[in-house]
């Protein structure tokens, strides 16, 4: 089935746009947050660090794999954190040969004070939404990225290869 036939043509034009502009609006302003903190983590250590602190330790493979993209990138995009000390490097509990990645307290305390000034961002953007809006909002953007996410798993083609948003 062609999807471009599925629905409203203008609706679809119209949603493309927008995400085109979503994307061209968030890079540029990178939804940093507020404050001294604006902007001082970029996305890729973010969303790396959030990923260690609600999923615990884990190996770069397993990273990669939890995140969808290359160990390569993950030890790359790694390093710098490591490198600051926001992230460790401990040995397996069970293969002492392998390396486990896993926040540091330094690490903790710094995602914590990003997350609390994108949190504020969030709040400021969104402060003349109903509660309702704000969920359903988070539903439908959920449900958004989860279909973006599948359809680079089925094309084989890692989300950070893909070509940007114009």
């Amino acid at each position: 089935m062609d999807m471009t036939t599925v629905g409203d043509p203008g609706l679809l034009d119209t949603l493309q746009h927008e995400v085109a502009v979503f994307a061209r609006r968030a890079e540029q302003t990178r939804l940093g947050g507020v404050g001294q903190v604006r902007n001082t983590m970029d996305r890729a250590a973010y969303l790396l660090l959030n990923r260690l602190d609600k999923e615990g330790p884990m190996g770069v493979k397993a990273l990669a794999a939890s995140m969808g993209i290359d160990s390569s990138t993950v030890t790359r995009q790694v390093a710098p954190l490591v490198d600051t000390g926001l992230v460790k490097r401990t040995s397996h509990p069970e293969d002492g040969r392998a390396v486990v990645l896993q926040l540091s307290p330094r690490g903790v305390a710094r995602l914590d004070e990003v997350r609390l000034s994108r949190r504020q961002l969030m709040a400021e953007l969104t402060h003349d939404w109903a509660p309702e809006e704000r969920e359903q909002f988070c539903t439908l953007l959920t449900r958004f990225n989860t279909a973006l996410s599948a359809r680079t798993t089925v094309q084989g083609v890692p989300a950070t290869e893909q070509p940007p948003a114009s």
